[in-house]
């Protein structure tokens, strides 16, 4: 599914402040990645049981 640009930006933003506050990555990992480039990847794998309506 196509995201527009706002949907993305929520999507990402809600998403990396979960991992901030713990929550489990649905990816590994690779080095010190901030949450958001954990989100980022999470998303393009996607690995994020997120739906938009």
């Amino acid at each position: 599914m196509s995201y527009t640009r706002y949907e993305r930006a929520r999507i990402l933003g809600a998403r990396s402040l979960q991992l901030a506050h713990g929550a489990p990555s649905f990816v590994e990992p690779e080095g010190t990645e901030s949450p958001l480039d954990i989100s980022k990847k999470e998303l393009e794998e996607g690995k994020l049981p997120i739906t938009v309506k």
